[in-house]
């Protein structure tokens, strides 16, 4: 017996969300249900090589343009640009019936390895458990790393724990979050034919 592609697999699970401030001006399109496309262009090279591997894993078509008061640092347009991501997220998931919700993966690279599991539960929580030992990979902040994920979590309405079990490359162990989180949100936003386009929920909403 052949099964029907289920309904909410036919919709159009895409977003678009810009944000202009007095320090920023940010504009995201995502879709979900993509390829792995990416163009990112946020002023902040080691910031557009992160999207990249966010969009390459999460097989997600995800453009990013973002113009910033970077002369003074990267920090508002690495924050602005997360909000923007998260409310992307949010905004492409609508109610979030039919997901699967949840998602986890374990990622290595080389001697890193990194843990990420998250909740599309509609409460925003981050626990960060990153040791990265050097300040800056090339010209990038590493404190930014978490502040790219709270902006990113407050925005989406998940919740999002990241742990390091090993890792002594700076490079190495932020990329590798970048990848378990993207095969995370891959797993948590595909549709569940077993939901039949329920709310993934007890509770019967999120």
């Amino acid at each position: 017996m052949q099964l029907s592609e289920h309904p909410l697999s036919l919709q159009q699970r895409t977003a678009s969300v810009s944000r202009k401030t007095g320090e920023t001006d940010v504009s995201v399109t995502l879709n979900l249900d993509g390829e792995g496309h990416c163009d990112a262009q946020t002023g902040i090279p080691f910031l557009d090589h992160m999207l990249h591997q966010l969009a390459s894993h999460g097989l997600f078509d995800l453009e990013v343009k973002a113009t910033g008061d970077i002369e003074i640092d990267d920090h508002h347009t690495n924050e602005d640009v997360g909000i923007t991501v998260g409310q992307a997220f949010a905004q492409a998931l609508r109610d979030r019936a039919g997901i699967h919700r949840f998602g986890n993966f374990l990622a290595p690279l080389d001697e890193a390895l990194i843990q990420v599991a998250l909740d599309f539960s509609g409460r925003p929580h981050l626990s960060y458990g990153l040791e990265i030992p050097t300040q800056r990979v090339g010209t990038y902040d590493t404190q930014l790393v978490r502040e790219f994920f709270v902006a990113l979590v407050n925005h989406s309405q998940m919740t999002l724990h990241i742990r390091q079990l090993e890792g002594i490359n700076s490079h190495h162990i932020i990329e590798a979050t970048f990848k378990a989180f993207a095969r995370s949100l891959r797993t948590a936003v595909e549709i569940d034919p077993r939901r039949s386009g329920q709310i993934p929920s007890s509770k019967g909403m999120l």
